[in-house]
């Protein structure tokens, strides 16, 4: 099965990416972590944002970020465009929807280099984010 992927119209996406997954949000992000860990890419946090509604007494639909990089990688994105460090480590959001649908999403390759000024030698540094988030949702 190909994901569902969502682009909004012009600027409506923000340079969000949303593909969908085909597991449910918590299987999506246990397959993230091994794909992270086998890459030998650092997983910094797991930001559990549903769990933390739910203890604040709460309800949202499952939603996770994962916060992942590799200071090897991303060092030199930094050094050549220092703004990127506020975008910097990668992030992937995974989340259900009302439907149920499990969706992961990020920021585009093309957004974060527009926005900060990557050098074009730089962006296969940032394209991992890619393809994690198809790897993840198959």
């Amino acid at each position: 099965m190909l994901a569902e992927v969502k682009h909004g119209d012009g600027d409506a996406n923000h340079g969000i990416v949303s593909i969908e997954a085909s597991h449910s949000v918590d299987e999506t992000v246990e397959k993230l972590k091994g794909i992270l860990t086998a890459k030998g890419v650092t997983l910094f946090a797991l930001v559990d944002h549903s769990g933390e509604a739910k203890k604040a007494g709460m309800g949202m639909p499952n939603t996770k970020l994962l916060i992942f990089g590799s200071p090897k990688a991303g060092t030199p994105v930094m050094l050549s465009a220092p703004s990127v460090a506020i975008d910097l480590p990668l992030k992937i959001l995974v989340a259900e929807d009302d439907s149920g649908k499990t969706w992961i999403s990020y920021n585009s390759v093309e957004y974060l280099q527009q926005r900060h000024g990557v050098p074009p030698h730089l962006v296969k540094n940032l394209v991992v984010i890619e393809e994690l988030a198809q790897s993840a949702s198959i």
